[in-house]
């Protein structure tokens, strides 16, 4: 098994150099172009830099620098791998029907450049401006009291260096200005370890949401990557959101509420196990469960609402097409007999604050018990 992990490290290491190497080469070349006398050595001394910065940022938290830079370096990364072997392509073209080699590094550079920045460009303004996402369900079960219901949900806000305090306020206004019965978080809220939400008091302002029934969430895979769950959880508690571990509540005697523990935990329970000593028919049923899987068994067990994240849509295009295949539903609604399951693309993101075909997003579900 060790030597396994150790072969599979030094596979994906080397290919991410020769990823780097390549991207940088491209670089390279088109400096040349446009610069008179370019240092290589300097050139080269920068992209190792910027290639190793996420990793540098890993080892040095309080330096954030590092984490930001390395973040937008991933995003040069999967763009350099769509745009760069296209660019390639095209440049023979123009090389083997009419162009110099310099007059057709300088235009394909150009507008591959241009590319780069419009994503960028694009990407921030999708990652940083949420919308607002509407969904109106009727379900054939009767609450004790209530004829309607009005959820608000977030997921993976991965709050930490990146998505910090002035994300954080964005949601608390957009939530509380839709004047939500409830509010539910499934999953990823804190991106690793606690650290940086506790240093930028990213609690207090999470204290601010305002719901009468209450703020509930559960963990995701992310909350589990630091090793330090049981402190995120008391963090979270502490911020006024009740975490859910692989446990079921009845809100406001007018349904139950059952979230689970994320897949990453090996201890969480069985989906029935959760469900010992309730009736099904009587109460509408909602489960937080952080990542999409097995529509089907929520479905059996007579739930109504399966609410989840974690896919981000793939966050960056052509991602999704990876998430569409690996999921039945990786972003939106779908409906299978009595379920209504929901899959959120997130309010924050992993890695660079970019966004290509996706949106930051706030979701809201308005039920109707009938």
């Amino acid at each position: 098994m060790k030597k396994r992990f150790v072969f599979n490290m030094v596979t994906l290491f080397s290919i991410y150099n020769l990823i780097v190497l390549y991207i940088g080469w491209h670089g390279w070349l088109f400096l040349k172009v446009v610069c008179s006398k370019p240092s290589l050595l300097l050139y080269s001394l920068s992209v190792l830099f910027l290639s190793y910065s996420y990793f540098i940022g890993r080892s040095f938290r309080h330096v954030k620098i590092f984490r930001w830079i390395g973040s937008y370096w991933m995003a040069v990364v999967q763009y350099g791998i769509v745009l760069l072997p296209l660019a390639d392509l095209i440049g023979m073209g123009l090389i083997i029907a009419f162009m110099s080699t310099d007059q057709t590094i300088l235009l394909v550079g150009t507008v591959t450049l241009t590319l780069f920045i419009l994503i960028f460009a694009l990407g921030s303004f999708n990652a940083w401006s949420p919308v607002t996402r509407i969904f109106d369900l009727e379900m054939n079960k009767k609450g004790s009291h209530l004829s309607q219901l009005r959820i608000v949900m977030a997921s993976d806000m991965h709050y930490g260096d990146i998505s910090g305090s002035s994300h954080l306020q964005r949601m608390v206004k957009i939530i509380n200005d839709l004047y939500p019965d409830i509010i539910l978080f499934p999953g990823d809220i804190i991106d690793d370890e606690p650290g940086p939400f506790i240093r930028k008091k990213m609690g207090a302002i999470m204290k601010q949401l305002e719901a009468p029934l209450g703020v509930y969430g559960v963990l995701g895979n992310h909350e589990y990557y630091g090793g330090k769950v049981q402190e995120i959880v008391e963090e979270l508690e502490r911020s006024g959101v009740r975490i859910l571990l692989d446990e079921a509540i009845v809100v406001d005697q007018s349904f139950v509420l059952v979230g689970r523990k994320d897949r990453t935990d090996k201890s969480r329970r069985a989906l029935d196990s959760l469900l010992t000593g309730l009736d099904p028919s009587s109460l509408p049923l909602f489960l937080m469960d952080h990542q999409p899987y097995h529509l089907e068994q929520a479905g059996s067990h007579g739930f109504d609402l399966m609410l989840s994240g974690h896919t981000h849509r793939g966050q960056m295009a052509p991602n999704h097409l990876i998430t569409r295949r690996m999921y039945e539903l990786d972003w939106g609604y779908k409906q299978k007999d009595q379920l209504h399951a929901i899959v959120s693309s997130g309010y924050g993101f992993w890695g660079p604050p970019i966004r290509i075909g996706s949106r930051s997003e706030i979701v809201v579900i308005n039920i109707t018990f009938g």
